[in-house]
């Protein structure tokens, strides 16, 4: 199984030696998300000081950017990680996108699949130079003049992957991106009976299969130093379940289990702004639904058991005084777990 972690992003110094610390520990992937920071640039830190760990945006909200502009962003990621860069989408949910960031929400899982094929069109053109030319129902790009295209690659153009929770998304994920990247809300019966199968569905329809599309996520994990780490660990995973658990989106999950009165129940808490009292709504048997949770010495063996033949890559974070060593050898258990995606 491929490993990753997720660079500080709120320190553009730290990314650097961070990223750099990473991959001589062997992790196969570091990652930038979008919180409270940009994703793009702790990446470009990132990309100059390594040279063998993938670099991926996990995930850039997509609708509030246009597709030219996050095309040259990942271009030139791509350029100075001499095609390291792996371009994490995601569409976020519709108050975001009209409250936070003043943007429609139209169609999301097709706007995303034009999205994806807007910027494969582009990358052509910068590639090849053959004459930009995509007309789609939400996307338009038909001019692109000498002064602002940018040379050649020489290398692959950025992969692709999307961020996807509903059978729409999914679908739009196997058809038109390299990866999914699965929300951390899901379980192990979640990914066998609804995500698995419908993803492999979608790329058998196109042609594709999951040795050349990576699966990545799809839950949480809880470790430690000893049980009192994992504890503790555990805690800030359970209040994210009830957080996550208590959005309307996301209640399938909920439903699989025969738990949709929890949700509501959550919800409910949520609109009331009573964010401290939801976490007590999840007990241990449902946390561990969701959780993978050992000690190192045994977290090879539950992320197996949770994730193992599922998923490609997970996220593993651990704390700054963990020695390095250990890191190593823990990574490097987590890594001799199977897994189906060949790069």
């Amino acid at each position: 199984m491929r490993v990753a972690m997720v660079l500080p992003v709120a320190d553009w110094r730290a990314c650097g030696p961070e990223a750099r610390a990473a991959e001589d520990d062997g992790f196969d992937v570091v990652t930038a998300n979008e919180l409270r920071h940009d994703p793009f640039a702790p990446l470009a830190f990132a990309a100059l000081a390594t040279e063998r760990v993938q670099l991926a945006t996990s995930v850039a909200i997509a609708f509030p950017r246009s597709p030219m502009i996050v095309a040259g962003q990942a271009w030139d990621l791509q350029r100075h990680a001499r095609g390291r860069f792996v371009l994490g989408l995601g569409s976020q949910v519709k108050a975001h996108n009209e409250r936070r960031f003043s943007v429609p929400w139209i169609a999301p899982a097709a706007r995303m699949g034009e999205y994806i094929a807007a910027l494969r069109a582009i990358f052509r053109t910068w590639e090849t130079g053959e004459t930009l030319d995509y007309r789609g129902k939400y996307y338009s790009f038909t001019l692109m003049t000498p002064e602002f295209t940018p040379p050649p690659l020489g290398l692959p153009s950025p992969p692709v992957g999307l961020a996807a929770v509903g059978p729409l998304m999914l679908k739009t994920a196997a058809r038109q991106a390299d990866s999914a990247r699965l929300h951390g809300f899901a379980t192990r019966a979640y990914l066998e009976q609804v995500v698995r199968p419908l993803l492999a569905a979608e790329l058998a329809a196109v042609g594709k299969d999951f040795d050349r599309f990576e699966v990545t996520g799809g839950g949480f994990v809880a470790t430690g130093a000893d049980r009192a780490a994992v504890a503790a660990a555990a805690e800030k995973i359970r209040y994210r379940v009830a957080f996550y658990g208590s959005t309307p989106a996301y209640r399938g999950v909920f439903d699989l289990h025969g738990l949709a009165d929890l949700g509501v129940r959550l919800n409910a808490l949520s609109r009331a702004g009573k964010w401290a009292e939801m976490a007590a709504l999840i007990s241990d048997d449902v946390l561990d639904l969701f959780c993978a949770r050992a000690p190192y010495d045994g977290l090879a063996e539950a992320v197996r058991r949770r994730f193992g033949g599922l998923v490609d890559t997970i996220a593993l974070d651990f704390p700054p005084d963990m020695p390095r060593p250990l890191r190593r050898e823990v990574v490097a258990a987590v890594q001799a777990i199977p897994h189906r995606f060949a790069g």
